[in-house]
């Protein structure tokens, strides 16, 4: 698999499983312009990094902006949404379980 082959959705975000393995487990996400503001809280840690493009999370009342080439570190149990991104951005999730 090539971490370059995908197609931007025009809505939404498309979430691609790169690798599971023990505790951990890595996701590629495709983000379109158009995309839902969800809650998550999961019950495991999260680090982001923005591959491309830029997002704005919203975690523990404050609005985080990412840019391209910046991590982030969400705590298990954390409330956070994705409020905005820009259409083609490309993240790198891994879960720490």
């Amino acid at each position: 698999m090539n971490f370059y082959n995908f197609t931007v959705p025009n809505n939404g975000e498309d979430f691609t499983t790169l690798l599971e393995h023990k505790n951990i487990k890595i996701n590629r996400i495709v983000s379109s312009a158009d995309v839902e503001s969800v809650e998550y809280m999961q019950d495991e840690d999260e680090w982001i990094v923005i591959i491309e493009g830029e997002a704005t999370l919203f975690l523990k009342n404050e609005e985080k902006v990412l840019k391209k080439g910046d991590t982030f570190f969400i705590p298990a149990k954390t409330p956070h949404k994705v409020l905005k991104t820009s259409h083609g951005t490309v993240w790198l999730a891994v879960h720490i379980y």
